[in-house]
């Protein structure tokens, strides 16, 4: 079939199905990496204790943080694919003689509900709880357990960076607004009818 037998309707469909496909994998592999990250976790531990040596609590840092960042830009790429559908291609398709009316309604609706704010909120914390928090303590146990030498001075150092940098990219790239005000006569309506009717859009 040639490109101009095709619908631009249908091209944008097409698009948007490849990129709800992409965002359902990036979604799978970012859940994944907090069990990898707990993991992670308890292994460090469990060798410390087997070992004895504490100076091994200083590998939880820059793994947590190589799986906080992993995470962080599977997340952001989630978002931004939520984005885009609304930005580009709902109005787009909405735009089109044979559709001219609201499309994709629940990437707005999910947003317009009044607690978002919160749960937002919460899994910020649960964010830095797991990823950053772990390499604080490390770093805290360690300073605790006696002198240290020059060289594990400078690792120190260095992952306290590490750790500071992702905690503030975490609060930065946070999603916490939501895209406006609904009723609760809104939370039991279908999302579709709530979406025609012009709530929970900007």
């Amino acid at each position: 079939m040639r490109y101009d037998e095709v619908s631009s309707a249908a091209v944008i469909l097409h698009e948007y199905e490849r990129l709800k496909e992409e965002q359902l994998q990036r979604i799978s592999t970012r859940d994944n990496l907090v069990y990898a990250t707990l993991a992670s976790i308890g292994a460090v531990l469990f060798g410390v204790h087997q070992v004895g040596a504490v100076d091994l609590v200083l590998l939880l840092p820059p793994g947590c943080v190589a799986l906080g960042w992993t995470y962080l830009v599977n997340d952001e790429k989630i978002s931004a694919v939520g984005r885009y559908v609304r930005a580009e291609l709902a109005p787009r398709l909405a735009r089109m003689p044979e559709v001219g009316e609201p499309v994709f309604g629940w990437e707005t609706f999910h947003r317009s509900d009044a607690r978002r704010r919160s749960r937002k909120l919460i899994q910020l914390a649960v964010d830095v709880l797991i990823f950053c928090v772990p390499g604080v303590v490390a770093i805290a146990v360690r300073l605790a357990a006696g002198e240290i030498s020059f060289l594990a001075g400078l690792v120190v150092v260095a992952e306290i960076t590490m750790v500071l940098f992702l905690v503030q990219q975490i609060v930065v790239n946070a999603d916490l607004h939501r895209d406006g005000p609904r009723s609760a006569a809104d939370d039991n309506a279908p999302a579709f009818a709530s979406f025609r009717s012009g709530r929970g859009t900007q």
